[in-house]
């Protein structure tokens, strides 16, 4: 399936998109603020691609006029989320290569998501979570209409090992429709 928005596409990843995958994960300024490490090597974000990203609704964030993925982003429903979600519910999770920092790009990919989530898959709430220190994803979460739920303090953070405090924001359908057009 591929999602579309006014300058991105929003489609599976394939295995012939680790190089590009790689370009963008192996910037330590990326993966560590969003919960894990960055890639060492092209096979990492392989191995990503074929295990992480090939779960449902996980897709590729590409520019239309950079024809290449620049980022992820995904709706996991229910109990796919790393929260405890009844399946009428999802989470929100995305990153962006440095070089498209500040474009605009996942605040986009976000509310076409929410669109999809809610008009297409009648989903109750959607939730979407940042750590601390993370400014460019609680900005996301504004823009895109999210509200402050509650905060996780000291969760240890599988991926990384490290311990974190996670702040957590949702949106309701009534709310998503009540701010469309």
């Amino acid at each position: 399936m591929i999602l579309e928005t006014p300058r991105l596409l929003l489609r599976p990843w394939e295995e012939s998109d680790a190089q590009d995958l790689f370009e963008y994960a192996k910037d330590p300024r990326v993966g560590p603020i969003a919960g894990w490490p960055a890639h060492k090597t092209v096979q990492d974000s392989l191995d990503t691609i074929r295990t992480v990203f090939s779960v449902p609704y996980v897709f590729a964030v590409v520019p239309k006029e950079v024809g290449k993925p620049v980022g992820a982003i995904s709706l996991q429903l229910g109990s796919n989320s790393n929260f405890p979600l009844p399946d009428t519910e999802g989470e929100i999770g995305y990153w962006i290569g440095v070089p498209y920092w500040g474009q605009g790009y996942i605040p986009e990919a976000v509310k076409g998501l929410l669109r999809w989530g809610f008009a297409d898959l009648h989903l109750e709430k959607i939730w979407c979570g940042y750590f601390e220190g993370n400014q460019k994803s609680r900005r996301v979460q504004e823009k895109c209409g999210f509200t402050y739920h509650h905060t996780n303090q000291d969760i240890l953070w599988p991926l990384t090992g490290e311990t974190k405090t996670e702040h957590i924001s949702c949106l309701t359908r009534q709310d998503w429709a009540a701010s469309q057009p």
